[in-house]
């Protein structure tokens, strides 16, 4: 069944425009707790809700409060809390479901709406589409005497601060280090500059003055130049940006050099495969960059790739049984760990391979070397048309035996608007970009 609702991650939009109103919100935090209410072995029922610090979290933290409790079930508010600790909290909390309120790396005025279930993991499709159906029901409320009840989860903060801490090795802190942490004035303004500062580092906070309107603008991931400029005028040994929920990472060093995701899971997993702790390969996406994929050839590191989204990342890691997988973008997966994209998580792990090793970020990341990557947008009403296309599979064909084995193509129909993304990389970029260009070219004409 196709979902109406329901993206690869969550429901997502702009504030105001449906599905992102008051009265949508409401009726699924209504329709989720009568699924969830449905699938409870008896007992309590209880569903978590956290938000990240957009200014309209105030409006649907309230809407979905109230359809949750007309569909009789009690609600734990945790305030402004990243995404993957709202997962970690659904567990510890033995609840039925975690639901956060964020547009992750969108600015303000989007909005969204992600489930997580029991085990803090996001749902499956069969849940979706059950909720999905239930929304097509006429919205009622329980009777009084069985309706839920809400209170605040206090110590939310303190508890996944903690958690985060026994992911770093016991015995081992980060006292040598000077750390610019930007915290993208989102979920995590009051957790990640208390976790590193508490394992012994020198901390100088960033984008962690919220306002409701200033998430994810001119800092964090999406935006690290600030970073990049307060690193280098702080002399510190590197600098960590997060985006608005917190599930991204990425990384500074102590130059103003940027690392992306590619970067930090080969350091992860050059740093877990040279202790013999790797346990398996790595999962990447079709967009990882294809010196990523050398550099862990090179290791005897096993690779895959799947679709892009963390979502299909943790379904590939399960197949294999892996527990480290990642985006470009940041997201990155430790599932020995916790059971989604974790971006403090994760920057723990980059650090305790500096604090084990001695070296520094720009050192780690000596081992790869990323690979020019040039992508170009090719706008096409039907793509339906891409498959089964001489023209285009000729030219994908050229491209690919002027590449050889240094490099790679990629044509890949958006999700989201009606564009061919067309993407070449490989070794040298003065043959890559005409490549590109002679692709999107072919493309272009065939699908016009």
């Amino acid at each position: 069944m196709t979902r109406k609702y329901f993206g690869t991650d969550g429901i997502r939009g702009r504030v105001g425009e449906y599905p992102i109103t008051a009265d949508f919100v409401m009726k699924l935090g209504w329709a989720a707790g009568r699924v969830f209410a449905r699938r409870a072995e008896g007992g309590r029922k209880l569903i978590l809700i956290g938000k990240d610090t957009r200014i309209s979290g105030y409006l649907f933290e309230s809407a979905m409060e109230a359809g949750l409790i007309a569909a009789g079930v009690d609600v734990g508010l945790l305030g402004p809390m990243p995404t993957p600790a709202i997962a970690y909290l659904a567990r510890t909390f033995n609840a039925q479901a975690g639901i956060v309120i964020s547009a992750s790396h969108n600015p303000f005025d989007d909005n969204g709406i992600k489930f997580f279930g029991s085990e803090g993991v996001k749902l499956p499709d069969d849940v979706e589409l059950e909720i999905e159906a239930e929304l097509d029901h006429v919205m009622t409320t329980a009777e009084s005497a069985v309706l839920g009840k809400a209170h605040r989860i206090a110590d939310a903060a303190g508890r996944y601060i903690e958690f985060c801490k026994s992911t770093f090795p016991v015995g081992k802190n980060l006292r040598k280090l000077k750390i610019v942490v930007d915290c993208a004035n989102g979920a995590t303004y009051h957790i990640a500059p208390n976790v590193f500062r508490e394992l012994g580092a020198t901390v100088v906070e960033i984008g962690v003055e919220p306002d409701g309107f200033n998430i994810n603008r001119e800092c964090g991931s999406t935006h690290p130049a600030q970073l990049q400029k307060v690193v280098k005028e702080q002399h510190a040994d590197l600098g960590i940006a997060l985006d608005g929920d917190g599930d991204r990472v990425l990384f500074v060093d102590h130059n103003g050099d940027l690392l992306d995701g590619d970067e930090l899971l080969f350091i992860i997993a050059h740093d877990r495969h040279s202790r013999g702790k790797l346990n398996g390969g790595v999962v990447g996406t079709l967009m990882s960059n294809y010196g990523f994929e050398t550099a862990l050839k090179e290791l005897s590191i096993s690779f895959v790739r799947a679709k892009v989204g963390d979502r299909y990342v943790i379904e590939a890691m399960a197949e294999k049984n892996w527990q480290l997988g990642g985006e470009s973008s940041g997201h990155i997966i430790c599932n020995d760990l916790t059971s989604t994209g974790d971006g403090i998580v994760s920057a723990l792990q980059i650090l305790h391979a500096m604090v084990l090793t001695g070296k520094s970020l720009a050192d780690l990341k000596k081992g790869m070397s990323k690979y020019p990557q040039i992508m170009i947008n090719v706008k096409a009403p039907n793509t339906t048309r891409l498959k089964n296309n001489k023209a285009i599979e000729g030219a994908i064909a050229e491209a690919e035996k002027i590449l050889g084995d240094s490099g790679r193509v990629l044509l890949r129909p958006s999700g989201t608007e009606p564009v061919v993304r067309v993407m070449v990389e490989g070794r040298d970029e003065s043959v890559v970009r005409p490549l590109v260009i002679r692709l999107a070219e072919v493309v272009a004409a065939e699908l016009a």
